[in-house]
């Protein structure tokens, strides 16, 4: 059982441990069951709805349907909410989503097979292979902390050549205050061991607000707008001038 302790770990400085969902032998049931959970935290923190946001101002400025690309999608579960939002706004969009785990891959696609304009899923190493052109806003969630400096700029660097109208990049904010929701949150919200354990590790390797500049301006984002995010979370916002 994981416990918070009386002073909580030191959180001045980054620390990267392996998540237990980056381990390919993991249990896929217990992968699953991580996803899920991760799709509820996303939902509770607005993430889908920023993205939404982003595509009704690209909409607005390109009067066509809206191409949008999600970067290491994992479940699917922002693709799926911003389908529904543009379903109820009739408005038109075309989800893509990308991700190089295919158990990730497999339930997005089962949990948008039932949705009018599910998601197409493919696999890319975003890490290693430069993203598709033709898309207008390309989007990230709860990935960047993954990275470690070096690649967390070269992604927001292909990012930005590749999105047509703009990007968004959210992610936890490494704060005491969202290490101590992440472990209520967590085990408010979910049964899975995975999502526990990887939540709390997941905030000590995540960017403060202050590191999240530096890697945009180092990306040659001129323009972008970092912002707190609600609950603990910052926002990155591009836009093509």
């Amino acid at each position: 059982m994981i416990a918070l302790g009386s002073a909580g770990p030191d959180l001045a400085l980054r620390f990267r441990q392996a998540e237990l969902m980056d381990d390919p032998d993991l249990d896929p049931d217990r992968r699953a069951a991580a996803l899920r959970a991760l799709g509820r935290v996303n939902r509770i923190s607005l993430a889908a709805r920023r993205v939404w946001l982003e595509v009704r101002r690209a909409h607005a400025s390109l009067r066509r349907p809206v191409r949008v690309l999600d970067v290491a999608c994992g479940g699917g579960d922002v693709l799926i909410d911003v389908a529904r939002a543009a379903r109820r706004s009739a408005l038109p969009v075309e989800l893509h989503g990308c991700d190089l785990n295919p158990v990730a891959r497999a339930e997005a696609g089962a949990r948008g097979a039932a949705e009018d304009g599910a998601p197409r899923l493919f696999r890319l190493d975003v890490i290693r292979e430069d993203l598709p052109p033709g898309y207008d806003v390309i989007c990230c969630s709860l990935f960047l902390h993954h990275l470690d400096r070096t690649e967390a700029v070269e992604l927001l660097r292909r990012m930005a050549n590749a999105a047509g109208h703009a990007l968004l990049v959210q992610d936890l904010r490494r704060t005491k205050l969202g290490y101590i929701l992440a472990w209520v949150g967590l085990h408010a919200l979910t049964r899975s061991d995975v999502a526990r354990i990887d939540g709390l590790r997941s905030v000590r390797a995540a960017f403060s607000v202050a590191e999240a500049r530096a890697l945009c301006a180092d990306a040659g984002l001129d323009g972008v707008c970092v912002e707190h995010a609600w609950p603990q979370r910052f926002a990155i916002t591009w836009r093509r001038p």
